[in-house]
């Protein structure tokens, strides 16, 4: 009986394992194979890009790309680095800082481990419960996505419709706020309440509240504008002069869908600019500008990645070692989504 047991066991393990593999290492290739195939397969003409390209001013927009790579990554790091000191421990803020950028060198295979990555090095730092460092790390992503949710919302009533896919704006805008009311009704109900004790995340009570979250959610605010400001800067650069008010709308429908899992967002960040967009510039112009800027930021999560170099290559050998105590914590859902 014991051995029917352990046979038993052991095939459900291997089951489990097989389907992380698939979903969490195989289809984020395959949907960015599939869509990478579909742009340059069907969509557009291979030749059209270096076409586009040729029209760039390409160092200027490679400045401005790298600029805004930095600045996202310093911005989420002292984000995250200050709610992991508020909330969990004072940990020195230097070591939370080398936790992320090694863990940026792992974000250039995959997002998800990269994920597991961060939480194991947080965790090591401050010895909380796991779910307690998972929680507290995606209390940023929760400010960014409400900043997000107000900033389509409020862009639907200026934009051009003729110009903009309107009804991808408000699909995703409507399908955030029945998250949001979601939420809300389930806290209403008591059911956060239950999950939030049987997670042993009580601390969180009173603290993860508006008044603790306000600093937050105008850093992302003040984020959100210069996010708006690079971009267009960046896309002007390309010789695509997309108006301000749709990249006030259409940035936020990019950081939704990118939350699909993906190699680097490579596919997924090309369809959808290029259909946000699509009454700014040619299609060519604007596949080729969302791939180039998929390029310099694999790179720029290779270069950030090495200067912590010893700190990744540790983190990845804790991974390892300690991989069936944070497998349930890499689920693309929790990435930096929110990474354009």
């Amino acid at each position: 009986m014991r051995r029917r047991r352990a046979s038993s066991n052991g095939y459900a393990a291997r089951v489990s394992r097989t389907k992380t593999i698939l979903t969490r290492h195989v289809l984020p290739l395959v949907i960015s194979g599939a869509a990478l195939v579909y742009v340059f397969g069907y969509a557009i003409d291979w030749q059209a890009i270096p076409e586009a390209t040729d029209r760039a001013n390409m160092p200027l927009f490679v400045a401005i790309t790298i600029a805004d790579k930095v600045v996202f990554f310093l911005v989420w790091t002292l984000v995250q680095a200050s709610m992991v000191r508020r909330f969990l421990a004072p940990v020195p803020r230097r070591q939370i800082i080398a936790v992320k950028g090694g863990a940026e060198l792992v974000r250039a295979l995959n997002n998800s481990v990269s994920d597991a990555t961060f939480f194991l090095g947080v965790w090591q730092l401050c010895r909380a419960p796991l779910q307690s460092v998972v929680a507290v790390a995606t209390l940023p992503f929760v400010a960014h996505f409400f900043v997000l949710l107000l900033q389509g919302s409020v862009a639907m009533i200026f934009v051009d419709p003729e110009r903009v896919q309107i009804g991808l704006l408000a699909g995703v805008v409507a399908f955030g706020w029945l998250m949001v009311l979601a939420f809300v009704i389930a806290r209403a109900l008591g059911v956060v309440d239950r999950l939030w004790a049987l997670l042993r995340l009580d601390f969180l009570d009173g603290r993860a509240n508006l008044r603790n979250l306000l600093p937050y959610l105008c850093i992302f605010a003040a984020f959100a504008t210069a996010d708006v400001f690079i971009q267009g800067m960046a896309s002007r650069a390309f010789g695509n002069p997309i108006e301000w008010t749709a990249l006030f709308a259409g940035i936020p429908i990019l950081y939704f869908w990118m939350m699909v899992p993906s190699f680097g967002n490579f596919g997924t960040r090309e369809i959808v600019w290029a259909n946000m967009f699509h009454g700014y510039a040619d299609e060519a112009s604007l596949y080729a500008f969302a791939l180039w800027t998929n390029v310099i930021f694999l790179v720029m999560h290779v270069l950030i990645g090495m200067l912590f170099l010893n700190r990744a290559m540790s983190l990845l050998a804790d991974l390892w070692k300690t991989r069936s105590h944070v497998e349930s914590i890499q689920s693309p859902i929790l990435r930096d989504a929110l990474d354009p």
